[in-house]
């Protein structure tokens, strides 16, 4: 099968960055589906594993994102026939979805939803999965709760705030503010439903007083060590902090004071550890496709290319790391 990959971690335009590789179709364990890749999108994962993990073996498949038909099914699947139409986000300790073909446990996967095609949903899994759990697993909150209480989404454009705004107006009752620092950012995060935008540029703890609000929950999802003095400012006494990107160093001291609680947010957990509670990935993705179908959530794919080769994966790489990304990049997969 044909996939792309690379052989060399360090920069894109450097020596072992992607190419093309005929490989062996994976071989299924007994909860496995193997399914043909028909969509795929970037994630920031993918440009720091490549950037940052040399491979195992001969080659490191990326990707982290798929939609596609299950060919072929495990001896224990249950949940899954040959036919199917699936989306999902994998598990980040196998290979990737780059690739024709591709197998993944049948428990982390959802039904595609129907009123999108291969590419679009392939731009939903991985950032629904992490909002929802930062929601409903981090915040612990309940669907129907936070009535009286606000988040505040940091980096609210990007692939895990386009779809953490939507699902935080659309199954809490929490007042949404959003940040975003461009005229056409601020456009979408007011598309995709916050009630308040304030620019995270200059000083973001009096911008979000300016409002006369004291969020309870702030989702930090980018340049976390920059905003942090502001979040420990802005924040309630026991709110909550969740964050999902990588800074060097946090002092949590000042947080003592305000009592907070701070917490990771990392999809790839359930699927790493095989937890008790792995199916929940599932069951969240078949919640996300049926309010797709339903209308109460929408895309948030922004960038689409025409064909998956070498040269279009490395260019959405390049504007993956640019960090000027709306929303979701996706691409057909190796077998559409």
């Amino acid at each position: 099968m044909k996939s792309i990959g690379y052989t060399q971690n360090g920069p894109i335009d450097g020596a072992g960055a992607l190419s093309q590789f005929d490989l062996d179709r994976p071989t299924l364990g007994a909860r496995d589906i193997l399914v043909a890749v028909r969509g795929i999108s970037v994630n920031p994962v993918d440009v720091k594993l490549r950037e940052a993990r040399a491979p195992e073996g001969d080659h490191g498949i990326l990707g982290y994102d798929a939609a596609g038909t299950v060919v072929e099914i495990g001896s224990e699947v249950k949940g899954y026939e040959v036919g199917d139409e699936v989306f999902y986000a994998g598990d980040v300790t196998r290979d990737g979805t780059n690739s024709e073909f591709h197998a993944v446990d049948e428990r982390i996967v959802g039904k595609k939803p129907a009123s999108l095609d291969f590419v679009e949903s392939a731009g939903l899994p991985l950032t629904s999965i992490t909002a929802w759990e930062m929601l409903f697993d981090s915040f612990r909150l309940a669907e129907g709760g936070g009535e009286g209480h606000s988040l505040l989404v940091i980096g609210g454009a990007g692939g895990v705030g386009s779809i953490l705004i939507q699902l935080a107006k659309t199954l809490t009752n929490l007042t949404v503010i959003a940040t975003a620092s461009r005229p056409e950012t601020e456009d979408w995060v007011r598309k995709m439903g916050a009630d308040h935008v304030v620019n995270h540029r200059g000083d973001l703890a009096e911008k979000v007083k300016d409002l006369g609000l004291t969020p309870t929950y702030v989702a930090a999802l980018t340049a976390t060590d920059q905003h942090w003095p502001a979040i420990i400012d802005l924040i309630a006494p026991r709110g909550h902090i969740s964050l999902i990107d990588d800074p060097a160093y946090l002092d949590i001291s000042p947080a003592k004071p305000k009592a907070l609680t701070i917490s990771w947010e990392f999809m790839f957990t359930r699927s790493m550890f095989a937890t008790d509670d792995i199916t929940a990935q599932r069951d969240l993705l078949n919640r996300v496709s049926q309010m797709i179908d339903a209308g109460t959530l929408q895309s948030t794919v922004t960038e689409r290319a025409e064909t998956l080769t070498v040269d279009t994966l490395t260019e959405a790489h390049k504007r993956q790391a640019s960090g000027r990304v709306i929303g979701k990049q996706v691409l057909p997969g190796l077998s559409s």
